[in-house]
C-alpha cells in the first residue's frame, strides 16, 4: 500500500498535504480509492464553502458504492481540482497526484493532530 510519509493522514481515509501558501491539500488515501473501485463520478465542494472538521463536503462514486469524503480539518474551500471531475478514474492511477481541494486552515497547527503514515497503516492493517 502507498502511503507517502510526507503526508498526513484522517481516520476518514483522507490525506493532507501542507503547502508552502499556508493552504492544506486534501484527497483520499490510496487505500480509499482501492476499496471503492473504478471512480465514475465526483462532485467537490464550492470555493468559498466554509467546512467544519470530519463534515461530508464531497462525494466519491464508483461502479460499486458512492461514498462522502469529509473535511479532515475546518477550513475554507480555496481551490477544487476540476480536473478529477472530468476525469474521475485518475484517482484510482495516482491517488496522491489527483487531490480533491484545497482548504485555508481556520486554525494554524491543524494538521498537529492529524496521523502519521505510521500511524494510518497501523488503521487500515
Amino acid at each position: 500500500m502507498n502511503l507517502p510519509a510526507e503526508l498526513k493522514y484522517a481516520e476518514s481515509h483522507e490525506w493532507m498535504r501542507a503547502e508552502a501558501d499556508g493552504s492544506v491539500t486534501v484527497g483520499i488515501t490510496d487505500h480509499a480509492q482501492a476499496a471503492l473501485g473504478d471512480l465514475v463520478f465526483i462532485e467537490l465542494p464550492k470555493v468559498g464553502r466554509v467546512l467544519k472538521a470530519d463534515e461530508a463536503c464531497a462525494v466519491v462514486e464508483s461502479v460499486k458504492a458512492a461514498s462522502d469524503v469529509y473535511a479532515p480539518i475546518a477550513g475554507e474551500v480555496v481551490a477544487v481540482n476540476d480536473a478529477v471531475t472530468a476525469s474521475p478514474e485518475t484517482l484510482n492511477e495516482d491517488a496522491y497526484g489527483a487531490w480533491l481541494f484545497r482548504l485555508k486552515p481556520a486554525q494554524p497547527d491543524a494538521l498537529a493532530g492529524m496521523l502519521d503514515a505510521a500511524a494510518y497503516a497501523k488503521i487500515i492493517g
